[in-house]
């Protein structure tokens, strides 16, 4: 089964946090000193924040499945689309570790379709836990700059 996946940054956590949980009706799965994320089921989203110096404001969509094969499913209808596309492979980010695909849509928003393999000690494996650094979201010259040396899609 899929899940929307929304991750925000914000300027305020605990403050975000408070507003979350009544907008919400709900407490945070996860809560680290710079990152919460709610796995809601009404509606069926994992909706994440963090406060890690970036602007605050949407940082990236995504969709999260339970499978590799619905992963891989995703992975097809991207290239089909004939997207830019990066895969990364058990890559560590936002404290999880996850086979992802990395896509930007035609106005520039980062979406990824990823799987969650496990949970992460510290954001993105950093040996400081709490540096920092934004979150994982590749940038749209990123994508297509290992796209193309890989011999993906265009």
């Amino acid at each position: 089964m899929k899940r929307m996946h929304i991750h925000v940054s914000v300027d305020d956590l605990s403050k975000s946090i408070a507003f979350y949980n009544h907008l919400f009706n709900a407490v945070p799965a996860v809560v680290k000193p710079d990152y919460a994320k709610w796995m809601l089921d009404d509606p069926r989203v994992n909706f994440a924040i963090s406060q890690r110096g970036s602007k605050a404001g949407l940082d990236h969509l995504g969709i999260q499945v339970d499978s590799e094969e619905e992963l891989d499913e995703i992975r097809q209808r991207l290239q089909d689309a004939d997207l830019s596309l990066l895969t990364q492979s058990g890559t560590t980010c936002c404290y999880a570790k996850s086979d992802k695909h990395w896509v930007q849509d035609p106005s520039g928003i980062a979406w990824e379709s990823y799987h969650t393999l496990d949970s992460a000690p510290t954001f993105n494996d950093s040996a400081e836990p709490h540096a920092d650094q934004a979150c994982c979201a590749p940038t749209a010259e990123t994508i297509t700059f290992v796209t193309r040396k890989n011999g993906g899609c265009k």
